[in-house]
């Protein structure tokens, strides 16, 4: 596998920083990342401009049904941001570099904090399909790390801390937003896995018993870029589907589409609730 040399990196993302800025002037504070049939938390966004991830240079496009890969600047609860609709997974057969890539551009723009979602799988047997879970850790599955390769410090230390990838005072608020909109949400672990496939009923053992309450196939390459760049970071899942072993039932893509979209509105009041609140 190619990695980028510190200079070759810089490179790529100065030629996308640059292309974005001759478009817009706004200097987005927060990125939001929207995972799959998640994308319509942008429909509340005031929207200044709205730009096709295969126009800005070095960017990856989305390939995965419910992800239109477009990056929308503009406002959304008083707050100026800058707004994934798609994201990339490894399963696509993008590098960790390659999935990490629009967290660096965005805090090249000015992004300070993190928002990101997913669709997840819920192995805690409490959780029901169409919750939300604000994430308060991660387990990294997935066998590889964006980190690998020439460090740049001028982004981050070489080995960075990460005993709070989540930052602890945003959970907190995401919880009061929750209570304050008679919203239930769960607090719990989430597991990245490469996918596609979904798992078997052993692999749902093994992950609960690690510690995962849901489990996805995304999030947590973006979550370890903003963390060594020091950015703070805030994670909401959906939970699209159960994953309980000894009731497994097997499960089709619409169906994950269709709790999503159950899901979504909740989701969407915590985040826009919490960039109110900032």
């Amino acid at each position: 596998m190619h990695i980028d040399t510190v200079a070759e990196f810089r490179k790529k993302r100065d030629e996308a920083v640059a292309f974005i800025q001759s478009k817009t002037n706004l200097k987005p504070d927060f990125l939001i990342i929207l995972g799959t049939g998640l994308g319509r938390l942008a429909e509340q966004m005031d929207t200044e401009i709205s730009i096709p991830y295969d126009e800005i240079p070095h960017f990856p496009v989305s390939t995965v049904e419910s992800h239109s890969g477009r990056l929308r600047f503009g406002t959304l609860g008083g707050k100026k941001v800058m707004a994934m609709q798609g994201r990339f997974h490894y399963y696509e057969d993008y590098t960790m570099h390659q999935i990490a890539f629009p967290v660096r551009v965005a805090n090249a723009l000015g992004a300070h904090t993190l928002l990101v979602s997913n669709a997840a799988g819920g192995m805690n047997p409490i959780y029901r399909r169409g919750d939300i879970m604000c994430i308060v850790d991660h387990v990294n599955m997935l066998g590889d790390n964006p980190l690998i390769g020439p460090n740049d410090d001028d982004l981050g230390v070489r080995f960075p801390d990460m005993s709070e990838p989540y930052t602890k005072e945003l959970v907190e608020l995401a919880e009061q937003a929750a209570l304050d909109n008679g919203i239930k949400m769960h607090q719990g672990v989430y597991v990245a896995v490469t996918g596609p496939n979904l798992e078997t009923r052993a692999e749902y053992r093994f992950l609960r018993l690690i510690g995962a309450d849901v489990v996805g196939m995304s999030t947590v390459p973006e979550v370890i870029a903003a963390t060594h760049m020091g950015m703070k970071v805030l994670g909401v899942s959906a939970i699209t589907d159960e994953c309980f072993p000894d009731s497994l039932q097997p499960v089709e893509m619409a169906e994950i589409l269709e709790a999503a979209n159950i899901a979504e509105p909740k989701l969407t009041k915590v985040i826009t609730s919490v960039l109110e609140r900032l």
